[in-house]
Parts: C-alpha cells; structure tokens; sequence
C-alpha cells in the first residue's frame, strides 16, 4: 500500500468520524438539504443542456395546475387582502393620510401579500398534488421500471413539474397582485376619506419597475423552490401509501417555511440594491 493510498484512508476515517460526531437530526437535515440542491442542479443541467422535448408536458402540467390554484388563489388574496385593506385604510384615515393608501398598498400588496398568498397556494395545492403522484409512482415501482427501459425520470417526470410550478407562480402573482390592487380601490372607495383617483395617483407615483419584476423572481423561485422540495419527497417516499402521506405532509411544512424565510430575504436584498423602495413621493 503506497503512502498515497494510507493518507487517503486516513482522512477517509478523519472524515467519516466527524460526520458521525454530528447529532443525526442536524446531519439528515444537512444531507437533504444537499441532495435536494443536486436534485436543482439535475433539473436545469437537463432543461438547459436539452432543451427541446419537455415543453408540451410542461404546458399540460401548468393547464392542470392552473384548474387547480386559480380559484383558490383568487379567493385568498380576496379574502386576506380585504383584511390588510380595511387595516390599512383605518389606519391612514386616523393619521388624517387616507389620500397615501395607494403608496401604502404598493409595499403590502405587490412586494409582500400577493407573492406570499401566491406561494402559499401553489405549495398546499400544486405542491401536494407533485409529491403524492410521484410517491404513488415510486409506490408501483414505475420509477424503477423507467430506469430498466433506459429512461430519465428527472427528464420525464421532475423536469416538467418543476418549470411549470415555477411559471404558474410567476403568472398567479399578476393575478394576485391584479385583485389586491382592485380591492384597495374598492376599499377606498367604501371607507376612505379620499378618491380613487388619488388612490391610483398614489400607487403610481411609488411604483417602481424593480417592485414589478421583483415580485415576478421572487415568485418564480418561490415556484422553482416548491417544485423541487415537493420532487424529492415524492421520489424519495417510502413505506406505501402510509409514507407517501408523510412525504406529503413534509414536503408541504417545507415549502412554506421556504416561502416564509425567502421571502424575508429576498425583500431585505431587493431593497439593499435599491434604495428607492424604501422612499415614499
């Protein structure tokens, strides 16, 4: 055995001591972590490297999802964004600035409520739907008997989900965004102390293009971040239907923490790169 071969064992063992001297839960979580960013790295090597053969199943997967979260997205941000509306309109009335509502709707619809609401319903619907049918897949063992045929299922089945996931939540936040904006007006309208016309002159006097195609990446990676934690649940599901329930059920809390924590930082960089989002005219 050559000196090579001894200090490559050596650190071999150096290294397998120290992953073991991690406490299991801390390591497991570190170890999906990593695999789910290969499984990311699988996905766009391949819609990249090939980029032709994926597209007419991406479509269909986005025409099934959009069946699914249109209403539900709809009704959400009617809901939700009818509250913050009757807050927030309260609350300038009593400052005697019931005329800066549309400022004050630009930071709490376009850059926070509709992108959040948005991720929210893609991964409890879309996010649900992904994980249980490639569990159930990896249940009948179809995975399986793809790979004897010679086929991908990252390519056939992870790569169209996921690029679907993340333009279906690019588009639901102009939908989103869309009803929150028509709500403030109505709220206005209703309980404000001020026009419409002065709603919409405010809105548009602080609505910066970097607000637009901020909430439109954030909601794509939102989309791309939901697509593969649910992805790798499902391929990775194990113990029949009972496991496929968990993969779930994980999956889900997953993508909302996600949503939560990448929301939170991809707003505090947003407005690091550009000042003028933190000003009001």
């Amino acid at each position: 055995m050559t000196t090579v071969d001894k200090g490559e064992k050596s650190g071999s063992r150096t290294v397998d001591r120290a992953v073991g001297s991690v406490p299991g839960p801390v390591r497991n979580v570190v170890l999906e972590i990593g695999q789910m960013c290969q499984l990311l790295g699988k996905v766009v090597y391949s819609a990249v490297r090939y980029p032709r053969g994926y597209w007419k199943d991406t479509v269909d997967e986005m025409y099934a999802a959009l069946k699914l979260c249109f209403w539900p997205a709809t009704f959400s941000m009617a809901g939700f964004g009818f509250l913050i509306c009757v807050m927030g309109v309260g609350l300038l009335v009593l400052l005697g600035a019931a005329n800066r509502m549309g400022s004050f709707w630009v930071m709490a619809d376009i850059r926070e409520i509709a992108t959040w609401m948005v991720g929210m319903v893609v991964a409890g619907v879309i996010g649900t739907s992904i994980t249980s049918d490639l569990g159930a897949r990896k249940a009948r063992e179809e995975l399986d008997a793809l790979k004897v045929l010679g086929l991908d299922p990252i390519r056939m089945l992870v790569v169209p989900r996921v690029i679907s996931t993340a333009i279906l939540c690019a588009l639901l936040n102009f939908l989103a965004s869309f009803v929150g904006i028509f709500l403030g007006l109505l709220a206005v309208g209703a309980l404000g102390d001020t026009t419409s016309g002065a709603y919409m002159d405010s809105m548009f006097h602080n609505l910066y293009a970097a607000d637009i195609w901020g909430a439109e990446l954030k909601t794509l990676l939102s989309g791309l971040m939901i697509g593969v934690v649910c992805s790798y649940k499902g391929l990775n599901a194990g113990g029949g239907p009972e496991g496929v329930g968990r993969a779930v059920n994980q999956a889900v809390v997953i993508s909302f923490a996600l949503v939560w924590v990448f929301n939170f930082f991809f707003n505090a960089i947003a407005q690091g790169l550009n000042p003028n989002l933190m000003m009001l005219r």
